[in-house]
């Protein structure tokens, strides 16, 4: 299997402790009891007897339907899973010694990319000597922030990552009318 190692719960007669603090389904403290009286309880209501906190000192066990507990787990990531959104970032490559043409061509692209909603990373590639002087790239992407900052935001400002000046811009929030 490739999934990750999940916790597996123990249920029923696979708990070994001696004595469990039993939770009756609804909330209802039964105390610290015997294994076999929380099992006797659990199986008179068509139940699983559920170990939910085995480090506690005795161990927590719960009488609940432990297939419907799971099913709503279930539910509940696929829910936080579909309410998460992928971001996704466009990367436009730039170097020092780029035309202002080429420029406005590749700030064009960008400003595409923005009003689809994704983030864009300006990289400025840094060869040879240009190393020495990192500044030239920084004021490259300086010079993007003004064609760009009526529909982006710059989240990240110019700054050097080995051989690269990288900058990230993101979409603007609209605001909403009411």
């Amino acid at each position: 299997m490739s999934r990750k190692k999940e916790e597996r719960v123990l249920l029923n007669e696979e708990i070994r402790a001696p004595q469990v603090r039993c939770v009756g389904e609804d909330g209802t403290q039964y105390g610290i009891i015997s294994r076999q009286e929380a099992l006797d309880l659990a199986y008179e209501r068509g139940l699983d007897l559920v170990l939910v906190a085995p480090n506690a000192n005795p161990p927590v066990c719960k009488i609940m339907d432990y297939g419907k507990f799971k099913y709503q787990q279930e539910k509940k990531k696929k829910e936080a899973k579909k309410k998460q959104s992928k971001i996704e970032v466009k990367e436009i490559k730039l170097s020092v010694k780029i035309a202002q043409n080429d420029i406005d061509y590749k700030v064009k692209h960008a400003r595409e990319f923005l009003e689809k909603g994704k983030h864009v990373k300006f990289r400025v590639f840094l060869r040879g000597r240009e190393m020495a002087n990192p500044q030239a790239g920084v004021e490259v992407l300086e010079r993007i922030v003004p064609m760009i900052e009526d529909i982006g935001v710059v989240e990240r400002k110019p700054h050097q990552e080995g051989r690269y000046i990288n900058m990230l811009v993101v979409p603007k929030k609209e605001e909403k009318k009411h």
